[in-house]
């Protein structure tokens, strides 16, 4: 096993080695053409705040209640405000595009050749690309925008127009934003930071570098940076994206590159990445399946007043600000029914992804022991 993969691993940040990657001693086999089979348990994202009920209903509460699963997350200002946030700079930068008086007219129109979304990159682009679930740009949290664009005059000039101010001693532009929570009404404000990150095109860090920001180059990073976080949202956009179906089927084809990249590098932090993918990938699988069985088992519930009474309702809309307007707009009574009908979306959903997670660890583990395979040694999960 030495020199092959880590067996300990990066899970939050460089040199922490959170993560444990051992394989099963007692299941590990060798067979008769000699390959050493080295098998590995499934495993879930530590969660310090939820832990998975084993009844059905305990689930399905869990997941009207909004908490069915919880995200690793790089930061603490939730996706939606930071979107908010990279809106407006996109926007600036749109209108500058249309007046021909502008002195940076040119220079907008240039950026934007390829659509507003390739200015942003990381967990940003994920979100206003819209590459996986409602779920997920609800509860991922970051701290910054992290943009993708030559122009450097022209960003800058565009987030000071939407309030951002520049540290003279770090570079960095910052802001304060404000929040409510959902849940608790509770006011927050944070710094968000905005960074051009063509400051890392040489070197990200560990021999690695920033090269667009298109799915593949993003995935390049996380990849080899291989946090948490950085696993998860690479297996969030893999669980909506098959490459048959969906409005991104062509980045993710090409995106998968970067997966066949990473593997031919047979770097023992990269082989640990890749094996976490698969253990992780395969636990929500099974987990999306059981949530899916308890929806489709108590979907029907909802409708029962005298299970959910009507300030049960109004009460489940806190944790989503479409429900909240639709409630508000159309009264308990319809927005059970929409309720309802999110439901059974759900319960169909759930099991596709599951699939598409399965096929994907899948693929992966394939690829990764085709590269392994002059040592007669194969990568497992178990079951």
């Amino acid at each position: 096993m030495s020199g092959i993969w880590d067996k300990k691993a990066d899970a939050i940040k460089k040199g922490d080695n959170l993560r444990d990657v051992s394989f099963l001693i007692d299941k590990t086999l060798k067979d008769e053409k000699g390959f050493t089979h080295y098998i590995f348990s499934k495993a879930n994202f530590h969660n310090p705040w939820y832990a998975i009920p084993e009844d059905d209903f305990k689930l399905f509460e869990t997941f009207i209640e909004g908490g069915s699963r919880a995200y690793p997350s790089d930061g603490s200002i939730p996706c939606d405000v930071v979107a908010s946030e990279a809106r407006k700079v996109l926007k600036k930068i749109e209108l500058c595009s249309q007046d021909p008086n502008h002195h940076y007219c040119e220079d907008a129109r240039e950026v934007l050749k390829n659509g507003k979304f390739s200015l942003v990159r990381g967990t940003l682009k994920l979100y206003l690309g819209k590459y996986t679930t409602r779920d997920w740009r609800r509860k991922r949290f970051t701290d910054d925008i992290d943009f993708w664009m030559f122009k450097t005059n022209l960003l800058d000039s565009s987030l000071k127009e939407c309030s951002f101010v520049k540290d003279k001693e770090t570079g960095e532009w910052e802001k304060t934003v404000e929040w409510n929570k959902f849940e608790t009404k509770e006011n927050r404000h944070e710094t968000l930071f905005a960074a051009n990150n063509l400051n890392q095109l040489l070197d990200f860090g560990a021999g690695s570098y920033l090269t667009g920001s298109s799915l593949k180059e993003i995935f390049d990073k996380k990849i080899k940076r291989g946090h948490d976080v950085d696993l998860s949202d690479i297996i969030n956009v893999a669980m909506v994206n098959n490459g048959v179906d969906g409005i991104h089927k062509d980045e993710w084809l090409d995106a998968w590159s970067s997966f066949e990249q990473a593997a031919n590098t047979r770097n023992t932090r990269t082989t640990s990445n890749l094996i976490s993918i698969c253990r992780y990938s395969l636990a929500i699988a099974d987990h999306l399946e059981k949530v899916g069985e308890a929806i489709r088992k108590y979907k029907g519930h909802i409708l029962d007043k005298s299970k959910y009474p009507d300030e049960k309702i109004k009460s489940l809309c806190s944790i989503s600000t479409h429900w909240q307007k639709f409630y508000n707009a159309n009264g308990v009574g319809e927005t059970r029914k929409v309720i309802h009908d999110f439901y059974e979306e759900q319960a169909e959903e759930k099991p596709v992804h599951a699939q598409n997670l399965r096929k994907f660890a899948k693929s992966i583990l394939k690829l990764l022991n085709s590269k392994y395979e002059y040592l007669k040694v194969t990568f497992e999960i178990e079951l």
